[in-house]
C-alpha cells in the first residue's frame, strides 16, 4: 500500500476498519488525491442567493417532481433525527427538509441549500460518492473521510433522467447513532417515484405501454413503462421496464414496438379498438405474457415547442407541472417565453400582465391553433394562483349530455351510469386556481345559464346535491367563433358574454406574425423534435423562405406537425431541406399562391412522403376521441379518408363504436 493511501486508511478507527468496503476504499483514495486530509476543516463555501437562484432555475424540473416525494418521505421518517436532501448532478444541495433539531446540527456542516457535497469538496460522503460511482451508497459514521462529518450516516441514491443520465441525488442523512437499515430502501423507492414522474412528463406525445407480469402491479412502482413514437420507434424505458425486458437502456434503443411486443402500432390500435377489457394481454419477445395498459398521449400546444430547454441545449426539455414554489415567480414566467419579437404578441402580453391577480376574466380569441391554451396556461403560471390547479375544459369535445356533469360534478346515484361515489366537477377541481374554458362558443345554450350563476354567486351545486359549495376560481375563456354574431343569432347569452369579457385579447394567426423564424427555432429545440443525439436541428434558408410564404391555415398545430415530421426525415447534418417536407405543405403553398404557383417548387420533392410518420398525431387523436374517427378528423382538421389512408387498420371502423367496443356516451 502506498504511504499516502495508508495514511488515509489509518485515519479510520480500528473498530470501523471492517467497514471499508471496496467502493469506500476507492473513495478514500480519491479523497487523498484531491489533497484533502481527514482533520481539515471542510469547504463550506455556500453559494450566494443570486447564484443559488440560478441553479434552482436550471434544475426546476427536477425540484418540481422531487419536492412532493421528499415531503412524503419525510412523513415516513419524522422524529428520527434525520433530514432529506436533494442535490443536482454536481452535488450542489438544492432543497432540504427534516427534523428541526437535527437541521440545526446539520447547519454546522453546511447541509443546506447552496453547499456542495462533491467528493473533491467533502471527501468520502454518500452524496459525492453516489455521484462518483453512479450507484446507491451508504456512508456510515467513521467511513466519512473528513472527521467533521463522522457524526452522520447518509444514504444516497442517484436520480437518472428518462434518457439514463444523472441529474441529481436524493439523500437521507441522520445521526449515526439512529441509523436504520430500511432507510436506503425508502430512498430507493422515493427515487423510483421521482424518475417515473419525470418519465411520464417528458414523453407528452407518445405511445406509452405500462406493463407487468402480474396485473395487480399495474399502477404501482413495480410497473414497467416504455415510450415509443406512435409509429413504433423506441424512445425510452424506466428502470422496472429495463429489468422486465432483460436489457439495459443502451440495448433497448436498437429495438422497436414490433421487436419488443410483436405487433405494429396499427395492430395495437386495432387491438385497443376491439378489446372489451381495460388491460391488454401482450407477449414479450422472450415469450413471457404480460398485462399492459396502453395510452396514446397527445401534447397540447404548450408541448409543441414554445418552451425553452431546462437542462441545456443538448437535452430535451422535461416539463414541470406544477412549478416549484421555492423558485422566484419571475423566473417561471411563461408569458416572457411567448414574447418572441412579434409586436402584436407583445401588446397582448402587456395587456394581460396589467390584469394579473385582479380577478378580471380574460377572453382569448383567434383562429384555431393560434396558441390560446398556451397563453391561458402562461397567464395562470404568472398569476398569484400559480400554486393552484390549472383545469382545462374543451367545451367542443365533451358530448352535450355529459358537459354539465363534467363541469359541476355529481353525487352518488345522480343518474344512471354514475360512479358509485360520485365525481368532482371541473369547477371544484379548479378551486383556488384557474379554470380554462376552451371553445366557450360551443357550450350548450341551457348550460350557459348555470355557468353565469356560478360566476355571479361563486357557488357550485353538483348534480343530485342540495348543497352549495363555495368556489374560488379565476376564469379564462377562449374561442375561435364570433360571439357577438352568435348573440345576434340567440346562440350565446349576452349576459354571459359581458360577464366573461373583462379583458378581450386576440391572438394573430401565424401568417400575420413577424417572429416566425424565432418561433421555429424554439420549436426545433423542444423535446418533441430534438430527441436524437447529433447537431441541433436547423432549417435551410430556401425552406425558411417557403415557410414565410405559407399561409399556415392550421397555425401552430400545422407547423408543429410539419416540423416533427421533417425532424424524423432529416439526414445526419440535421438540416431540414425541401425533400424532408410533406407533400401537403406544397399543396398549401400552391393553394395560397393560386394556379401559377410554380411546379418548380414541388419538383424537388420526390421521397418526402409522410407514410406512417404522422401516425403519432392520428393515433393519439383517435384514442382521445375513443375510436370516433369523425371526431378525430375534425380535431385534426383532416378528412376521414386521410385517417384511413394513414392508418389502414382503422379502415371500416364504425364511428358508433369506440376503441374499447363500447357505445359512445
Amino acid at each position: 500500500m502506498r504511504a499516502d493511501v495508508h495514511h488515509a486508511a489509518t485515519a479510520i478507527a480500528p473498530r470501523e476498519a471492517a467497514w471499508l468496503t471496496p467502493s469506500i476504499q476507492k473513495s478514500h483514495e480519491r479523497s487523498q488525491t484531491f489533497g484533502l486530509s481527514a482533520s481539515m476543516r471542510p469547504d463550506y463555501d455556500v453559494l450566494p442567493a443570486a447564484e443559488l437562484a440560478l441553479k434552482l432555475e436550471q434544475s426546476r424540473i427536477l425540484c418540481a417532481h422531487a419536492t412532493p416525494v421528499m415531503e412524503t418521505l419525510h412523513d415516513q421518517i419524522v422524529n428520527t433525527q434525520s433530514m432529506i436532501v436533494l442535490t443536482d448532478a454536481e452535488g450542489l444541495i438544492l432543497h432540504s427538509i427534516g427534523d428541526d433539531d437535527f437541521l440545526r446540527r446539520a447547519e454546522k456542516v453546511a447541509l443546506r441549500p447552496g453547499a456542495n457535497w462533491a467528493e473533491e469538496r467533502q471527501g468520502t460522503n454518500a452524496i459525492g460518492t453516489a455521484i462518483a460511482e453512479c450507484s446507491p451508497t451508504v456512508v456510515h459514521g467513521e467511513q466519512h473521510y473528513l472527521a467533521a462529518n463522522r457524526f452522520l450516516t447518509c444514504s444516497s441514491v442517484p436520480i437518472l433522467d428518462p434518457y439514463g443520465d444523472l441529474i441529481g441525488v436524493l439523500d437521507v442523512t441522520g445521526d449515526h447513532h439512529s441509523y436504520h437499515q430500511h432507510t436506503m430502501a425508502l430512498a430507493k423507492m422515493s427515487v423510483q417515484m421521482i424518475e417515473n414522474h419525470l418519465f411520464t412528463s417528458t414523453f407528452r406525445e407518445t405511445l406509452q405501454i405500462a406493463f407487468h407480469g402480474r396485473p395487480e402491479f399495474l399502477g404501482t412502482l413495480m410497473e414497467g413503462i416504455v415510450a415509443f413514437t406512435c409509429d413504433g420507434r423506441f424512445l425510452s424505458a424506466n428502470r422496472s421496464a429495463q429489468f422486465q425486458l432483460g436489457m439495459p437502456l443502451a440495448a433497448l434503443r436498437a429495438h422497436t414496438l414490433s421487436s419488443l411486443f410483436g405487433l405494429t402500432s396499427a395492430q395495437l390500435i386495432d387491438r385497443l379498438r376491439t378489446s372489451r377489457d381495460r388491460h391488454l394481454s401482450l407477449n414479450l419477445n422472450s415469450g413471457a405474457v404480460i398485462c399492459a395498459h396502453v395510452e396514446f398521449r397527445r401534447a397540447t400546444l404548450a408541448d409543441e415547442g414554445l418552451l425553452p430547454q431546462a437542462y441545456g441545449a443538448a437535452k430535451p426539455v422535461l416539463r414541470a407541472d406544477p412549478p416549484p414554489a421555492a423558485v422566484d415567480a419571475d423566473k417561471l414566467s411563461k408569458l416572457s417565453y411567448l414574447d418572441t419579437g412579434d409586436p402584436q404578441i407583445a401588446a397582448v402580453i402587456a395587456k394581460v400582465r396589467k390584469v394579473l391577480g385582479k380577478d378580471i376574466p380574460i377572453l382569448i380569441t383567434g383562429e384555431t391553433g393560434t396558441g390560446k391554451e398556451l397563453l391561458a396556461q402562461a397567464i395562470h403560471n404568472d398569476s398569484p394562483r400559480r400554486s393552484g390547479a390549472f383545469v382545462a375544459v374543451n367545451c367542443a369535445s365533451i358530448p352535450e349530455s355529459l358537459i354539465e356533469s363534467e363541469l359541476f360534478g355529481y353525487e352518488e346515484g345522480a343518474f344512471t351510469g354514475a360512479r358509485r361515489k360520485g365525481a368532482t366537477g371541473k369547477l371544484l377541481q379548479a378551486n383556488g386556481g384557474t379554470l380554462f374554458l376552451d371553445e366557450i362558443g360551443d357550450m350548450p345554450y341551457p348550460l350557459q345559464v348555470r355557468l353565469l350563476r356560478v360566476l355571479q354567486e361563486r357557488l357550485v351545486n353538483p348534480l343530485g346535491s342540495t348543497k352549495s359549495i363555495p368556489v374560488d376560481i379565476a376564469i379564462i375563456c377562449a374561442t375561435h367563433r364570433d360571439l357577438r354574431e352568435m348573440i345576434a343569432q340567440n346562440r350565446f347569452r349576452e349576459d354571459l358574454y359581458y360577464r366573461l369579457n373583462g379583458l378581450v385579447v386576440k391572438l394573430p394567426p401565424l401568417r400575420e406574425r413577424t417572429d416566425l423564424a424565432a418561433v421555429i427555432r424554439k420549436m426545433l429545440q423542444s423535446a418533441s423534435l430534438d430527441e436524437a443525439d447529433g447537431p441541433p436541428l436547423s432549417v435551410a434558408s430556401d425552406v425558411m423562405t417557403l415557410f414565410e410564404q405559407c399561409a399556415w391555415p392550421g397555425n401552430f398545430r400545422q407547423l408543429g406537425n410539419l416540423l416533427r415530421t421533417a425532424a424524423v426525415m432529416v439526414d445526419e447534418d440535421s438540416e431540414i431541406r425541401r425533400e424532408h417536407l410533406p407533400d401537403d405543405f406544397f399543396d398549401d403553398l400552391r393553394s395560397a399562391a393560386g394556379p401559377a404557383a410554380g411546379t418548380a417548387e414541388a419538383a424537388p420533392l420526390q421521397g418526402g412522403r409522410l407514410q406512417d410518420v404522422t401516425a403519432c398525431a392520428i393515433a393519439a387523436a383517435v384514442a382521445q376521441h375513443r375510436g370516433n374517427v369523425s371526431a378525430a378528423a375534425r380535431a385534426l382538421g383532416v378528412s376521414r379518408n386521410t385517417i384511413y389512408r394513414k392508418l389502414p387498420a382503422l379502415a371500416g371502423a364504425d364511428d358508433g363504436v369506440d376503441e374499447f367496443g363500447k357505445q359512445p356516451d
